[in-house]
Order: structure tokens, then sequence, then C-alpha cells
């Protein structure tokens, strides 16, 4: 199991300086491509650090929502959503191209990502742009007890996806995430290490009932916005050592 992290989140005069610490423990770094965070000039310093330290580069589209962080739903057309992020997808790609890297997968972001698990019309719009990109990128999407019934709609459009999991926030029992206007959507630095541990060593997660809910994802996920984001990453590297 891979552990990710949302990185090159910065822009402009706003700077969030974690991803230097964050990037030596991960396997893959969710790259933010313009949408919601991440100037040409992040972008070109995360794909930098990232290859510095053979961490995987992917595409972090999301809605164009600098504003409010991606963290919005919005009603954009099909088509052009589509081409937002595909986009995004290529000036992210293009900049890893001029240091002569690559990016090796899309993971959308926030209300996107949300949207694309909760809503097949978002989601067939997400896979048109995936599938309908120059070269063939595997797509992150969260892993449920959905799994099956997502690797059928991919295949038909030759995708190979990705199931993620998520060691800071809180399940619902849906299997879909808790709404992060929920008090308790992002789970403390103790309580994002024990999920990780029971995704890894059970396959499960506790959901908001307290039921238990079965998860075999292929990548564990911390939000490396969150306060406690390092010490949650070094602890999760830890458990999957």
């Amino acid at each position: 199991m891979k552990l990710n992290a949302d990185l090159g989140e910065s822009y402009g005069h706003w700077q969030f300086d974690a991803d230097s610490d964050i990037m030596p423990y991960i396997d893959m770094a969710n790259v933010a491509c313009g949408g919601h965070a991440g100037d040409p000039t992040v972008m070109h310093k995360t794909i930098e650090l990232a290859a510095e330290h053979n961490v995987l580069i992917g595409a972090h589209p999301s809605y164009p929502d600098l504003q409010g962080f991606g963290r919005r739903s919005m009603r954009v057309p099909p088509n052009e959503l589509m081409l937002i992020i595909q986009a995004q997808m290529a000036t992210l790609d293009g900049l890893a191209k001029c240091q002569g890297k690559e990016v090796s997968y899309v993971k959308p972001h926030g209300a996107l990502y949300n949207d694309m698990m909760a809503d097949k019309a978002v989601r067939n719009v997400v896979f048109s742009a995936v599938s309908g990109f120059y070269c063939n990128l595997p797509l992150v999407v969260q892993a449920s007890t959905e799994n099956e019934t997502l690797r059928i709609e991919a295949r038909e459009r030759d995708i190979t996806l990705i199931f993620e999991a998520f060691s800071d926030r809180l399940y619902l029992d849906s299997g879909l995430l808790t709404p992060r206007s929920h008090p308790r959507a992002v789970l403390n630095a103790n309580d994002a290490v024990e999920q990780a541990r029971r995704l890894i060593q059970r396959n499960e997660v506790i959901t908001e009932s307290g039921a238990i809910l079965p998860i075999f994802a292929d990548t564990i996920c911390v939000h490396g916005d969150t306060p406690e984001a390092m010490h949650t990453v070094k602890k999760i590297r830890e458990l999957l050592q």
C-alpha cells in the first residue's frame, strides 16, 4: 500500500511550507495544477521536489475555484468541465516534461472528487477527461464497497483505477466522506494514525455511527494542509514499513 498527500497547494503570496517536510515520507504527490491552488512557480518547485525524493507525480485538478480552495461544488457544463480538467492536467504535464519528468496519474481534488464519487454524471465527465487525454493515465478514486462497479465503468473507457482510502477523514456508513461542515470531518492526528492502522492491518474503518466498514485500497491519503500532517505522515510511514 502506498502513501499519498495533496501538495503544491501554495499560490502567489499565500505559501504553505510543509511540502519539503512531507515529501520524503510519501510515495505519491498529488500536485495542485491551478484550479484550486498551484501557480506555475509552485508547480515547478513541487515537481522538482518530488523528483528529488523519487515520488510519483500526480495531477490534482479541481473545479476552477481559487477562492474556495476547490471545496465548493460548481455547476459547470459537462464539455466545459472536461476541458477545464484536461487543461489543468496538461499544464502540470507540460511543466513536468520541461524538467524531463512525467505525470504518473490523476486524482481530482476536493468537491470535484466528492462529486465524482457521489454523482455518476460528474464521474462520466471526469472519466471522459482522463480517457480523452493524449496519454493513458490511471485515475485515483475513493475505495468503497462499490470498487467492482467502478472498475467496470472505468474498463469501458480503458481507464485503470487506483483505489484510495483516507487516514484523516471521518467516513459515513455509505462509504463516502463526512462533509467538511461536520465538526469531526477531519480527524486529529492520533485518530488518523489509528484509522490508517486499521486500513493497513484490517482493511476497514469505523464510521461516524460506529459501524465497521470494509475498505480495500491501494493507497492511503494524508491531507498536507492539516496542522498535524507531518506527525501523521511519519507515523503512517512507520506502519507501512
